[in-house]
């Protein structure tokens, strides 16, 4: 099936054709990128890196916010690139907020906490964090979404299709699982956990 992404308006370069293999493909890509990230800011916050609560090194939520973002805002055009930032912001605040309170509800402890941060709305977002988050994610739009899936798209055989359909439903499944032992165990999943000594530290 191929979905035709007919965009016309103010944000997207261009329309653009992408079949569902291919938007999984990225979705994964974005997901793996999201552990990296995370594990790199525990790093160096901390000293270590761990599972994220998953047990395949992706976090699915990264992927399906980023290409939930491309479908609905496209990539960010030149002479709107303050108002697509603004727009990445208020999803990325919203999105924190509704995700940190389901899991609140849901599994009974908090996923994480930024009331030792200033400027924080809810324990879930804050003003600083939301600022960081949506610049990279814009930054990606602009530099790296287009070409990539220009990338994936020249690439795709149905081989390829078959495996990025086999790994998003992996992911699907790997996040389910365990969120369902994050509700049973009414805390954090951790499965493994490495500490790192840095030589800048």
């Amino acid at each position: 099936m191929e979905i035709i992404w007919k965009r016309k308006d103010e944000f997207t370069l261009q329309p653009k054709l992408y079949t569902f293999p291919e938007l999984f493909a990225m979705a994964a890509l974005v997901s793996q990128l999201g552990f990296l990230v995370e594990n790199m800011w525990m790093l160096t916050r901390s000293g270590f890196i761990d599972n994220r609560n998953m047990n395949l090194p992706f976090l699915l939520g990264y992927g399906i916010a980023v290409v939930g973002m491309y479908l609905v805002l496209g990539t960010p055009k030149k002479g709107h690139f303050l108002l697509y930032y603004s727009l990445v912001f208020l999803f990325v605040s919203l999105g924190e907020i509704a995700l940190g309170f389901t899991v609140e509800e849901f599994c009974g402890f908090y996923y994480w906490d930024y009331t030792n941060l200033p400027m924080h709305l809810t324990r879930y977002t804050s003003f600083f964090t939301s600022l960081g988050f949506s610049a990279l994610i814009t930054l990606f739009m602009y530099y790296c979404y287009e070409p990539i899936m220009s990338f994936v798209h020249r690439t795709m055989t149905p081989r390829r299709k078959r495996i990025a359909i086999a790994l998003f439903i992996a992911l699907v499944f790997d996040m389910l699982y365990s969120f369902h032992i994050m509700r049973e165990l009414g805390d954090v999943y951790k499965s493994w956990k490495i500490y790192v000594t840095l030589p800048i530290r």
